[in-house]
C-alpha cells in the first residue's frame, strides 16, 4: 500500500511548527499505524533526513502513550489507541494527516510528542490511597458488592491517554479526573481521603489550565476505554458534597481558635 502523509513537524516547544509531506510505499496492510511510522523513519534515515519523533511504549492498546491525532481524530478514526489502528483501514493511496494533541496543558515537545505530565500532577493531587505498612488485611474485612466492583472497575480502566482532552472543544479533563475520582471514591479503602481527594484533584485540574465541561460528550465518544460520561456527573456531585462538608469543619476550627 502507498500513502501520502501530512505530518506536523516542530523542532522543540519554543519553535513554530508546520506540516511536511511524505510518501511511504510498500506498506503491509496488516501493519499498525506506528509500524508505518517506523517504516517512514527508516526511509528518512536512509535519506539522511531528520526522523519523525513520536511516542510509543507497549503497542498493545494498554498504556495510551501513542497520543496522535489522525485525520482529526484523537487516537485515530476508530475508538482504540493509535497503535491498534491498522493500515488496512485506510484506502490505498489516501492522504493521512497526523498531528499532536492540541491543548494548552499539553505543550508540543517535538513533532508528534506532547508533554502530558499535567495528567500525572492531577493524580498526584489525590488519585491514590494512603496506607501504612503492616500485616495484610483480611480481604473479607471490607466486602464490596459486585455492582460497586463493576462500577469501580469501569472507571479504573482509564489509561490516561488524554484523548478526551484533545477531543473536547473546551480542552476539559473532566472525564479523566472523574474516572480517577470515581474509581477510588466508590471503594471502602478510598473513604478516608474522599473529601480531600476530589477537592485536590479538581483544583489541580483547574491550575493546569484545562477548560470547563459543557457536556459536549466528544470525550466519551473518542475514549479508547469507552469511559462513560457518568463519571463526570459523579465528579460534580462529589465536589459539591466535599465543599459543603468542608464549611462546617472550617467554622468549627475557627470557633476553636
Amino acid at each position: 500500500m502507498r500513502f501520502n502523509l501530512e505530518i506536523w513537524r516542530q523542532f522543540d516547544r519554543e519553535s513554530n511548527g508546520h506540516f511536511e509531506s511524505f510518501t511511504v510505499d510498500g506498506i503491509d496492510p496488516e501493519s499498525s499505524f506506528l509500524e508505518m511510522l517506523d517504516q517512514l523513519n527508516a526511509q528518512l534515515g536512509r535519506e539522511k533526513q531528520r526522523m519523525v519523533a513520536f511516542d510509543s511504549d507497549c503497542r498493545e492498546g494498554i498504556c495510551g502513550t501513542c497520543s496522535l491525532v489522525i485525520d482529526g481524530y484523537p487516537q485515530g478514526p476508530r475508538q482504540v489507541t493509535a497503535c491498534q489502528i491498522y493500515m488496512r483501514e485506510f484506502t490505498d493511496g489516501a492522504t493521512i494527516k497526523v498531528e499532536p494533541y492540541r491543548n494548552s496543558a499539553f505543550p508540543v515537545m517535538r513533532d508528534l510528542i506532547t508533554d502530558r505530565s499535567a495528567l500525572d500532577r492531577v493524580i498526584q493531587a489525590g488519585g491514590y490511597i494512603s496506607t501504612k505498612t503492616g500485616p495484610q488485611p483480611d480481604p473479607n474485612s471490607m466486602p464490596v458488592s459486585p455492582e460497586t466492583q463493576k462500577e469501580a472497575f469501569d472507571a479504573a480502566i482509564c489509561i490516561g491517554c488524554g484523548a478526551c482532552v484533545a477531543a473536547c472543544p473546551n480542552g476539559s479533563a473532566m472525564l479523566f479526573t472523574g474516572a480517577k475520582v470515581k474509581h477510588l471514591n466508590l471503594l471502602p479503602q478510598g473513604q478516608p481521603e474522599r473529601t480531600t481527594r476530589v477537592i485536590g484533584m479538581v483544583e489541580q485540574m483547574d491550575a493546569e489550565g484545562f477548560g470547563g465541561c459543557t457536556n459536549y460528550g466528544e470525550c466519551s465518544r473518542v475514549c479508547p476505554q469507552e469511559i462513560s460520561l457518568d463519571v463526570i456527573g459523579m465528579l460534580n456531585r462529589e465536589y459539591r458534597k466535599a465543599r459543603k462538608d468542608e464549611q462546617p469543619a472550617h467554622r468549627a476550627k475557627m470557633t476553636a481558635q
